[in-house]
């Protein structure tokens, strides 16, 4: 069992402890799963196991999170995500080397997590210069955040994984979105420990 820090249990409330059981849990699969599916395919290069995760990660987390009290789950772009006490969980794989999280970037500025971060996420710590481009941004939003209340707030589970060494690091927290570079800025995160339970392959 996890310690329950203030910050998770002011957002999460009683499901806390549960919920940060059982994300590290849900990795680890999604981790087995994807290593799993890529040596069945014997490739030479590492893409059935990016494409595995990247899949699998949302569906360990639906089918472990189901069944906490008061779990909802919404479609974005085809992938289940659950709702937790008012705050959408959501996935990143943000490196394939144990760095820290502050080194979180997004490949892209545009699309459904740029997007989710900016309408879900925490109020940006600077003011906007430019608001008319920012209401411009907020009207093309990704359709599929219509999906969500308007009042959820974004929580991102930012861990950094790799075939041959599985989970090596697992945090979650609220960040935004800086759009000259992509890279997260975290308001707060926090890590969460990684039980170790297969042996690192060659890779």
């Amino acid at each position: 069992m996890n310690v329950v820090t203030p910050w998770a249990k002011e957002a999460f409330g009683e499901v806390a402890g549960a919920l940060a059981d059982a994300i590290p849990a849900c990795l680890t699969r999604a981790h087995e799963r994807a290593r799993n599916g890529h040596q069945g395919v014997h490739t030479q290069t590492l893409e059935a196991y990016g494409h595995g995760l990247h899949a699998v990660q949302y569906e360990e987390l639906a089918a472990g999170l189901e069944h906490l009290p008061g779990a909802t789950a919404v479609r974005l772009q085809a992938r289940t995500v659950m709702i937790v006490a008012d705050h959408v969980i959501y996935p990143i794989r943000y490196a394939k080397a144990d760095v820290p999280v502050t080194a979180a970037r997004l490949r892209r500025a545009t699309g459904l997590r740029a997007d989710l971060i900016r309408r879900h996420g925490p109020q940006p710590r600077q003011g906007v210069l430019d608001l008319e481009f920012e209401e411009i941004e907020e009207q093309d939003a990704h359709r599929d955040l219509e999906q969500l209340p308007p009042n959820v707030s974004l929580v991102l589970i930012a861990y950094a994984c790799s075939m041959g060494n599985g989970v090596m690091r697992l945090e979650w927290g609220s960040a935004e979105l800086r759009r000259e570079d992509r890279y997260l800025i975290w308001h707060h995160h926090e890590p969460l420990p990684v039980s170790r339970v297969s042996p690192p392959d060659v890779a």
